[in-house]
């Protein structure tokens, strides 16, 4: 039996392209990689769920760190519309799939692309570059045991970029390895094409599927207010891995002195921001009910005090009495600001 590891992102794409191997008898494992933007929202009950239904195994990989590192803020194909590269990152999901390949002994890599489906990452050329991408992933020598270089092995693919399929537009693609190695059968692949989804939606409804993801939403770094957040918190100073959650929620605003400072909005939001981030400091309301702020560990005294200020305009206070604010080691004794004064600083003024 042959095994393959399939990139699965949650929506239906992913999920039929697995189910189409499935039926082949190939065995899959459904491997989600967290990047750190998927979401504000813990999808683990939801993916288990979604995968039961094939049945297929789910191994989630935090590649956070390696993505924030090595992707995020070079990316050789640039961005989207707003901070998402969308070409690099999809490369380089295929290179953890591979480097998880050698791990696991499974012999291809599959994702559900769909031909035209979005703009910046499926076009033909698109999809091209990625396929550079991974074959330049596959120069590294750790994959000599599963490759044939100078195509002496019939049985071993050249570069590591045939070893990808991509099952919902596979005949309207080159064939890859596993087809022409006859491990999977072409014609029961797809010819998926275009933005419309009406005809997975019927493929879902014909499975008995109840769990997936409708189409839309997605990669925060789609989003206008998280990419806003991101230039302007990297155009300040250098981001740190830490900064990723504190981008994600609250109300990021650019105090009277430049400094940086975010503040929660529930107490889902107050929890993340309740983590540690060596270039921040928290504020933290002594003797009133509010949320927590974050305000950088450089700022003047002057943003410190004014942060403290709107912190305790988003708390339940009284109008003119003085309350008491840690940030860091410093304990602080103002009043809150009014609201209406708060939001000049605000980056996204909503």
């Amino acid at each position: 039996m042959k095994k393959a590891l399939a990139l699965f992102s949650g929506g239906c794409d992913s999920l039929i392209a697995m189910k189409l191997l499935k039926d082949q008898g190939i065995e899959v494992i459904a491997l989600h990689f967290n990047i750190g933007f998927g979401g504000n929202k813990d999808k683990l009950e939801y993916f288990q769920n979604a995968t039961a239904q094939i049945p297929v195994e789910l191994k989630i990989i935090d590649i956070k760190k390696q993505f924030f590192d090595s992707v995020l803020f070079t990316p050789k194909y640039g961005y989207g519309k707003y901070f998402n590269p969308c070409i690099d990152c999809h490369a380089n999901m295929f290179g953890n799939a591979f480097d998880y390949l050698l791990e696991s002994g499974a012999d291809f890599v599959i994702s559900g692309e769909v031909l035209g489906q979005r703009p910046k990452s499926q076009r033909k050329q698109a999809l091209d570059e990625v396929k550079k991408l991974v074959r330049d992933v596959g120069k590294n020598q750790k994959f000599d045991k599963i490759l044939s270089r100078d195509g002496s092995d019939p049985s071993k693919p050249k570069t590591l970029d045939e070893l990808l399929l991509r099952p919902m537009s596979a005949k309207l693609l080159e064939p890859s390895f596993p087809e022409k190695m006859g491990w999977v059968d072409r014609e029961r692949l797809l010819d998926v094409i275009g933005r419309g989804r009406t005809r997975q939606l019927k493929m879902i409804e014909e499975f008995g599927f109840k769990y997936f993801e409708k189409p839309g939403g997605g990669c925060l770094l789609t989003q206008d207010s998280i990419a806003r957040k991101i230039k302007d918190l990297s155009g300040h100073r250098k981001m740190v891995v830490e900064d990723v959650e504190m981008i994600k929620v609250g109300r990021y605003l650019v105090l009277e002195n430049g400094s940086r400072c975010v503040i929660g909005r529930n107490e889902e939001e107050n929890k993340k921001l309740s983590i540690p981030n060596p270039e921040m400091e928290q504020i933290i309301l002594l003797d009133s009910v509010g949320p927590v702020g974050l305000i950088e560990k450089g700022a003047c005294k002057e943003d410190k005090l004014l942060g403290a200020q709107i912190t305790l305009s988003y708390a339940k206070t009284e109008s003119g009495k003085s309350y008491n604010v840690r940030i860091g080691d410093e304990v602080l004794t103002t009043k809150a600001l009014k609201k209406e004064d708060c939001t000049k600083y605000l980056l996204l003024n909503t």
